[in-house]
C-alpha cells in the first residue's frame, strides 16, 4: 500500500507544469519567500539615522539652489545673493519647527504610519484621507525629484554626457528613468532598506559636503574664494552687465514668497522617522526623538553652509539643472589638483547616492501606507497583498508607473517638479500638527499646554506653506495638485462607501442572532449549456453528473440551425444518456435566454438550479482576441436569479492539444466511452449523506482508517493539557508505517473543519520535506495559536486514511519560528 507520505505524490506535484508568467517571475525575482521569512529587524540609532534620514538630508543638495532660482530671475544678480541668507534663515526656522512637531508625534505614536495615523486617531478615518492623499502624492513626487536631482549630480560630474548625439539633451531624464526602473526591480526582489548599504550614502554625503563647507569657510577667511563663471543657460537677471530690477520691484513680496516656497523643499523627508518608529530598538519613542534632533541638525548645518558658500562664490543655477550649485561650489573650493578632483568626485558621488537612496525610501513608504489605507477600506484591498518576495508588489508597481509618467510629462528638472512636491508634504505636516494639538487637548497629560502650543505653531507654519505654494506656484503645475487632491480624497471616501455597502450585504453568518438555516431543496435541477460536443463539453457533463441532481439536462440555444443540427447528430452518436434540449434564440441574446430558462425553473417551489458552463481556456492574449467569454456573461446573468447558481468548468485547450499531439493527433472514442462508464459508476455509488459514511470514515478499497467513531471522547493530549512526551527522535513522514507510534514535526499546510454526526473534526495537514500527514482532533473546531504556516511537533499512533498517514488526537507542541524541532 502506498501512502501520501511516501513521496510519490510529491513527485507527481513536481511534474505539474508552471505557467510562463510564473516562470519568468521566478527567474527575474528569484524563488518565492514564505511567510516565516517576514522577520522584523530592529535598527540601532546609528544605522537608523543612516537609513531613515537619507530622504531628509538629501534635500539639502537642492534646497539652496531652489531659493536662488526664484531670486536671481527677478531681484537680480546682486540682490539675490543679499537676500539668500535671510531667506535661508527662515527655512532653518521651519526645519526647527518640523523637528519639534514630529518629536511630539513619535512621543505618542510609536508605530508606523506617521501623520496618517495621527489624523485617523484624532479626526477619524474620513478626514485622515486628506493626510493619506498628501503622503501618497509626496511619495510619488519624491521619486521623481530625487532621481532627477541625482541624475543632475551625475551629469554635473561628467558634463561630457550632455554632448552625446541625439540623447544628450535628454540625458538627465534617461538616467532618472533607468534609476527608477532599477529601484522598482530591486524592491520587487525584496531588497531591504534596513542595512548598512543603505546607510552608507547618508554618511558619505554628510561627511563630504561637511568637509567642503569647512574648507570653503577656511579658504574664505584666509585667501578668499573665487567667483563662479557664468555659462549659457543660467537663471539670472543682470548677470552680464545689465542691472536687475533689485529690491524695489513691485512684486518683491510675491518673489520672496516664491523663494520661500521653493526653499521649503528642504524640509521634506524629515518626517520619514515617524513612518518607521516601530523599526527602531526600544525605547522606540526616545530613540526616534534623538534621531530627529540629529537629523534636523545635520540638515540645518548643510543648508546653512551651502547657502553661505553660494553667497560667497555667487554660484548661479542653470535652467537645464546642471551643473548644480553644489557641484560649482565643490569645484571652486577644492580646486584642480589631484586631491581636489578626488574630493570633488567624492561630493558628487555622495550627492548622487543619497538622492537615489532617498528616492528609494518611497518604494517602501508608499506600498506600506497604501496597505494601511487599503486595510481601512479606502483603497483597493489588493494593495494589502504581499507578493512573490513578501513585498507589496502592487504598490511598488503603481508607484513606478505614476512616478515615471510624472517624470516623462514634466521633465527631469527639479525646479519643474517642486510645485508638485511641497503641497503634499506640507499638508501631511499640517494634519500632524493639528492632530497632535487635538490629542493633547483631549488627553491633557503632563505639560499638555506646552506640547499643544508647539503642535499648533507647527501646524500653522506648515499650513501657511501649503497656501503659499498653492498661490505662487499655481500656474507652474500646482494647479494640478490643487485640482487632483480633493478629487482623490472624494474618490477614497466613495470607495470606502462601496466597501461598507458590500460588507453589509456580505455580513458574516451568525453575527446577528441565530445563523440562518442553509437552504434545502426537494429537487435539484442542473443545466449544462453546450455549444459543441467536444472534450470541454464532456468534462462539464462529468462534473454535472457528479452533483447527483434530480434532473440533468443539456441545453443548446440555437442561433445557427446548421450548427445545431450537427451538434444533435454528434449527441446521438455519443450515447451520453443525457437529454439535449435545442431552444430557439432568434434575437441571439444568449445571456437573456439563459436567464429566462433558469428563472422559470427556479420559480418552482422546492427547486434549486445549478448551471454548468464549459469554458475553453486559451493563452490570455490569444483567448481575448479569439473568444468573447460567453460563459462569463451567462454566469453573471444567472447569478442574479434567486435559488440559482452558475459554475464554470474550465478546460485548458492548449494543454490538451499538446497531449493529443503526443498521441499522433488521433482523437479516439475513449473520452466518450469514459463518460458512459462514469455514468454507470455514479448511478451505483451511494448518495452523499448515507448513514455510516462520514467524511472522516470513508476510505478507499484495500485500506483501513484507524479512527475512532464520530463523537468519541477527546484525550487530554488533544486538548493540549498533557505535557509533550520527552524528546523522541523525529521520523520523516515518508517513512511512517501504520500502527507504529512516532514523533514528527512540520509546517501546517492546510486546515479543514469536517462535520461529523453532531460534532466536528479538526484536520491539520502537516508537511515536512518528505511528505504530508493529517492530524485529526475530534470534538475541536480550532486550537489556539495554530494557523496555516505554524510549525508543530506531533507524537501519536500512525493510521491511514485514503492512502495518507494520519494521527488521531496526537500530543502536540507549537514550535516558534526558527526553533529546531
Amino acid at each position: 500500500m502506498t501512502m501520501r507520505g511516501s513521496g510519490q505524490p510529491a513527485a507527481a506535484t513536481q511534474d505539474l507544469p508552471e505557467s510562463l508568467g510564473y516562470s519568468i517571475k521566478r527567474r527575474l525575482l528569484g524563488p518565492p519567500l514564505i511567510n516565516e521569512q517576514l522577520a522584523e529587524e530592529r535598527l540601532s540609532k546609528p544605522l537608523a539615522l543612516g537609513v531613515l534620514s537619507c530622504d531628509g538630508i538629501s534635500s539639502a543638495a537642492y534646497g539652496s539652489e531652489e531659493i536662488l532660482i526664484e531670486l536671481v530671475q527677478v531681484l537680480g544678480y546682486t540682490a539675490a545673493f543679499a537676500v539668500l541668507l535671510p531667506m535661508t534663515g527662515v527655512v532653518l526656522f521651519g526645519i526647527a519647527l518640523v523637528v519639534l512637531l514630529y518629536r511630539e508625534v513619535v512621543s505618542v505614536y510609536t508605530r508606523a504610519g506617521g501623520s496618517y495615523v495621527v489624523a485617523r486617531e484624532n479626526f477619524g478615518p474620513r478626514v485622515a484621507q486628506v493626510a493619506a492623499v498628501a503622503l501618497l502624492i509626496d511619495y510619488v513626487v519624491t521619486v521623481a525629484v530625487q532621481t532627477a536631482a541625482g541624475s543632475a549630480a551625475i551629469v554635473s560630474a561628467f558634463p561630457q554626457l550632455s554632448n552625446i548625439p541625439v540623447i544628450g539633451g535628454k540625458i538627465v531624464l534617461i538616467i532618472a528613468v533607468i534609476a527608477i526602473l532599477i529601484m522598482c526591480y530591486g524592491n520587487l526582489r525584496g531588497v531591504r532598506e534596513a542595512g548598512r548599504t543603505f546607510a552608507l550614502p547618508t554618511y558619505m554625503f554628510s561627511a563630504s559636503v561637511g568637509l567642503m563647507i569647512v574648507v570653503g569657510v577656511f579658504r574664505q577667511v584666509t585667501t578668499g574664494l573665487p567667483r563662479a563663471p557664468l555659462g549659457p543657460g543660467v537663471y539670472c537677471n543682470g548677470c552680464h552687465g545689465h542691472p536687475g530690477s533689485g529690491l524695489l520691484t513691485l512684486g518683491v513680496i510675491f518673489v520672496l514668497a516664491r523663494a520661500f516656497a521653493n526653499g521649503g523643499s528642504s524640509l521634506t523627508g524629515i518626517e520619514a522617522v515617524s513612518n518607521a518608529v516601530s523599526a527602531l530598538r526600544p525605547p522606540e519613542g526616545r530613540n526616534a526623538r534623538q534621531i530627529l534632533v540629529i537629523q534636523g541638525s545635520i540638515v540645518a548645518f548643510l543648508i546653512a553652509g551651502i547657502s553661505w558658500l553660494a553667497h560667497a562664490t555667487h554660484a548661479v543655477p542653470y535652467q537645464s539643472g546642471y551643473p548644480t550649485v553644489l557641484s560649482q561650489e565643490a569645484k571652486l573650493i577644492f580646486g584642480t589638483s589631484v586631491l581636489g578632483w578626488v574630493l570633488f568626485y567624492a561630493v558628487q558621488a555622495g550627492t548622487a547616492l543619497i538622492l537615489f537612496t532617498g528616492g528609494n525610501t518611497s518604494f517602501s513608504g508608499f506600498p506600506y501606507l497604501a496597505s494601511f489605507v487599503a486595510e481601512d477600506s479606502f483603497l483597493p484591498r489588493w494593495l494589502t497583498k504581499r507578493g512573490h518576495r513578501l513585498v507589496f508588489s502592487s504598490g511598488i508597481i503603481v508607484l513606478t508607473v505614476v512616478s515615471l509618467t510624472l517624470l516623462i510629462v514634466v521633465g527631469a528638472v527639479v525646479n519643474n517638479l517642486i510645485p508638485f512636491y511641497a503641497i503634499g508634504v506640507f499638508t501631511g505636516f499640517t494634519m500632524a500638527g493639528f492632530g497632535m494639538a487635538r490629542y493633547h487637548r483631549r488627553t491633557k497629560g503632563p505639560g499638555w499646554r506646552r506640547h499643544a502650543v508647539i503642535s499648533i505653531i507647527g501646524g500653522i507654519y506648515t499650513g501657511l506653506v501649503v497656501v503659499i505654494f498653492a498661490v505662487v506656484k499655481f500656474t507652474e503645475g500646482a494647479w494640478l495638485v490643487v485640482v487632483v487632491f480633493p478629487l482623490l480624497v472624494v474618490a477614497f471616501i466613495r470607495l470606502n462607501r462601496e466597501y461598507r455597502m458590500e460588507s453589509r450585504v456580505l455580513e458574516r453568518i451568525g453575527t446577528r442572532g441565530k445563523p440562518p438555516e442553509p437552504p434545502t431543496y426537494a429537487r435539484r435541477t442542473v443545466y449544462v449549456f453546450v455549444d459543441a460536443f467536444d472534450l470541454a463539453t464532456i468534462a462539464a457533463l462529468r462534473y454535472a453528473r457528479s452533483l447527483r441532481p434530480t434532473t440533468l439536462r443539456a441545453v443548446h440555444f440555437v442561433i445557427d440551425r446548421q450548427h445545431a443540427d450537427a451538434l444533435a447528430q454528434d449527441w446521438v452518436r455519443a450515447h451520453t444518456g443525457i437529454t439535449l434540449d435545442l431552444i430557439d434564440n432568434p434575437d441571439r441574446r444568449l445571456d437573456r435566454a439563459a436567464a429566462e430558462l433558469v428563472s422559470e425553473e427556479a420559480a418552482l417551489p422546492g427547486v434549486g438550479v445549478t448551471v454548468v458552463l464549459p469554458r475553453r481556456s486559451f493563452t490570455p492574449l490569444l483567448g481575448r482576441l479569439l473568444h468573447d467569454h460567453t460563459a462569463d456573461k451567462i454566469a453573471a446573468a444567472v447569478s442574479q436569479i434567486p435559488h440559482a447558481v452558475a459554475t464554470i468548468v474550465p478546460f485548458d485547450v492548449r494543454n490538451r492539444l499538446e497531449r493529443l499531439s503526443e498521441r499522433n493527433g488521433q482523437l479516439t472514442e475513449e473520452p466518450r466511452q469514459q463518460l458512459v462508464n462514469d455514468r454507470g459508476r455514479a448511478d451505483s455509488a451511494p448518495a452523499p449523506g448515507t448513514p455510516g459514511l462520514t467524511p472522516a470514515t470513508q476510505a478507499p478499497p484495500g485500506s483501513k482508517a484507524v479512527l475512532p467513531p464520530a463523537g468519541a471522547p477527546v484525550s487530554s493530549a488533544a486538548g493540549g493539557s498533557r505535557r509533550f512526551p520527552a524528546p523522541q527522535p523525529l521520523r520523516p513522514i515518508a517513512s511512517l508505517t501504520r500502527g507504529e507510534r512516532a514523533t514528527v514535526a512540520g509546517r501546517v499546510r492546510s486546515i479543514e473543519i469536517r462535520p461529523a454526526e453532531q460534532n466536528t473534526v479538526l484536520a491539520y495537514e502537516i508537511q515536512d520535506p518528505t511528505g504530508h500527514l493529517t492530524a485529526l482532533f475530534y470534538g475541536r473546531s480550532h486550537i489556539a495559536g495554530v494557523y496555516c504556516g505554524s510549525r508543530l511537533r506531533l507524537r501519536g499512533r500512525v493510521g491511514v486514511e485514503n492512502g495518507q498517514p494520519v494521527m488521531t488526537n496526537p500530543a502536540y507542541e507549537l514550535l516558534a519560528t526558527g526553533e529546531p524541532p
